[in-house]
């Protein structure tokens, strides 16, 4: 792909504020590509855990800026298509086009409490309906900025294997991350004639503010207490307990690169082997 093998692109991000969105924007900076930065820099009531803040996203800002590239940041929320739609119309007034579209933002309560029916209906709306709003206020500026484009969804292993869980968060997740599988799907058939290819990532466990906070910390000390929660049945074949955010931006790197220019439709574990466990 080499230094400059994104140079002329741009990217749109969601969720870019921190963790995987702000490893994504930062690598495909380095490789020349410019970055429409969108995160929503408010907490979700219904979850147990903060969401990103401005300060994180002006941290993506500075990264990014540090690689040379150009950044536009704006706050947004992927469950709102007519709000996202304008917060990407506005970017594009400076940036001009899009090349791929990185649908990464993401929300998830894997621990008991808060209203189940609350719970449920904003992880869907965030991590299924999202992803949906987000390739569509942007597929028409990718086909207008073509020929080809690439979309990458975050997915999740759990989009590929269920874990077991009695709350309404876990099996929310679940669902959204597995009715993104067909989503990507759906997506790749249809663009592909259009030489516009989309791929799904699935993660285990990554190093972001959504893993790493006092909630999830309380269900993995009770895990290894010997507890069984949702946590506990979690765990990867490799011998790494948590990946790096860069290390999931590498995949997404190559699947967004000439290297990878015939791989459509596919759903690509970076998961330490959790899913052969």
């Amino acid at each position: 792909m080499g230094s400059n093998g994104l140079t002329g692109k741009v990217a749109f991000i969601t969720g870019a504020a921190r963790g995987q969105g702000r490893a994504h924007a930062v690598r495909l900076a380095s490789l020349g590509a410019d970055i429409l930065a969108v995160d929503i820099c408010a907490d979700i009531d219904s979850m147990d855990y903060p969401n990103a803040t401005a300060s994180d996203l002006e941290e993506t800002v500075r990264l990014v800026e540090a690689e040379g590239r150009k950044i536009v940041a704006l706050k947004g929320d992927v469950r709102d298509m007519d709000g996202l739609q304008r917060v990407f119309d506005e970017g594009m007034t400076s940036l001009g086009r899009v090349d791929i579209i990185l649908a990464n933002a993401g929300i998830v309560r894997l621990g008991p409490g808060g209203d189940p029916a609350r719970v449920w209906s904003d992880i869907i709306a965030t991590n299924l309906t999202g992803v949906f709003n987000t390739v569509s206020v942007a597929l028409p500026k990718l086909r207008e900025s073509g020929p080809g484009g690439n979309i990458v969804i975050t997915s999740s292993t759990a989009g590929l294997r269920a874990s077991p869980s009695p709350e309404a968060g876990g099996q929310a997740y679940t669902a959204a991350k597995t009715g993104l599988v067909g989503l990507m799907k759906q997506l790749a058939v249809t663009l592909a004639p259009e030489g516009i290819r989309v791929n799904s990532v699935h993660p285990t466990g990554v190093k972001s503010g959504m893993t790493m906070n006092e909630a999830m910390a309380g269900l993995m000390a009770q895990a290894a207490a010997g507890g069984d929660n949702t946590i506990s049945a979690m765990q990867n074949a490799l011998p790494v307990e948590i990946l790096e955010p860069e290390d999931i931006a590498d995949a997404v790197a190559f699947l967004v690169s000439d290297q990878a220019k015939w791989i459509t439709g596919v759903a690509l574990p970076v998961d330490a082997g959790f899913c052969i466990r």
